[in-house]
């Protein structure tokens, strides 16, 4: 309920179809005393001009204008409530403005969780990149496993996350960025060394070397085929660098991501491994609230990131310049 000038008008009883639009054609008639003057510089005509705000009146069940007049003019009740209009009307374009700018934003602390097998290849970069075009954000990122980085982005403690996509959140919007190949690192103590390449439907009969609740041999009675293993989860919250150094010192093997081969010293790329028939991948995206508005520093991170990865990851995925909220 609000109060102005000792009259209290419940806002439940008001329609909720009542539109800022109509606010506008009330504020129009008072300022040009006519309605087809109202109208036309409403850009409506008069008829619908007319039509809105007798509508207004029965939803509000007052007599804005008195109509018998020429111009008209406004009654008592309906002075208050156009005084009332206007205050509304000023603080939704406020509000618009805010929205606006905060769209616009480029400057300030942006705050970003990536996973822990997307922070080497993204993060050094994405710090030059922010440094050299876009000095005014001030960059804070983090290594998160997925589970904490969707915990953290909604409960708005970070801006915004980059993880395996989809996340298949309901509270979350998500928009994909870039897909990637698996590739199997093999030890020079194995058999498979040998081999030109990995069949995936194979996999599961080899050691294979996962860091998920600590780093261990993966458990093949978790699955009942091939096609359940998910690739991307075989090193949550570890880095596969360490991995690699398990496989080489125990043998068997161990997954790698392909935006992380051009991270491999040369002398051990002769250890990787296509996996084949098919070929497992993922697709790496980013998540953020479904009130974010800071819609240019989103663009901005989207634009950084596929900078960095190699253009061939970006087939299939939003190509656009720009994305809008």
């Amino acid at each position: 309920m609000s109060q102005y000038n000792n009259v209290y008008i419940c806002i439940d009883k008001i329609n909720k179809e009542m539109t800022l639009q109509q606010l506008e054609y009330i504020i129009a008639v008072d300022q040009h005393g006519y309605f087809v003057n109202a109208a036309e510089a409403c850009g409506v005509t008069q008829s619908t001009l007319s039509l809105m705000i007798k509508k207004l009146e029965e939803e509000l069940d007052v007599k804005i204008f008195n109509r018998d007049t020429h111009p008209v003019t406004v009654t008592e009740m309906g002075r208050k409530v156009i005084d009332e209009a206007k205050m509304a009307v000023y603080h939704t374009k406020q509000l618009l403005e805010l929205t606006r700018t905060a769209k616009e934003q480029a400057s300030g602390l942006l705050s970003i969780a990536l996973t822990t097998t997307v922070a080497p290849v993204i993060m050094p970069g994405l710090f030059h990149y922010m440094r050299t075009k876009h000095s005014a954000i001030q960059l804070r990122v983090e290594e998160m496993i997925s589970a904490t980085i969707i915990d953290k982005v909604k409960k708005a403690e970070i801006d915004m996350g980059i993880l395996t996509y989809p996340v298949n959140d309901p509270d979350l919007l998500e928009i994909p960025l870039y897909h990637e190949h698996f590739f199997a690192y093999v030890s020079p103590k194995d058999d498979l060394y040998k081999e030109d390449s990995i069949e995936r439907t194979q996999m599961s009969k080899y050691k294979v070397w996962t860091m998920k609740d600590g780093v261990r041999l993966f458990d093949r009675s978790q699955v009942r085929s091939e096609e359940e293993i998910k690739y991307d989860k075989l090193y949550e919250g570890g880095r596969v660098g360490i991995l690699i150094q398990i496989t080489d010192e125990n043998g068997g093997i161990t997954i790698v991501p392909e935006s992380h081969l051009h991270l491999l010293p040369e002398t051990v790329k002769d250890r990787i491994r296509p996996i084949v028939n098919p070929e497992p991948q993922r697709t790496i995206g980013m998540v953020f609230r479904k009130d974010y508005v800071h819609e240019r520093m989103m663009n901005i991170v989207i634009k950084a990131i596929k900078t960095l990865v190699p253009s061939e990851f970006l087939d299939g995925v939003i190509r656009v310049d720009y994305l809008r909220l």
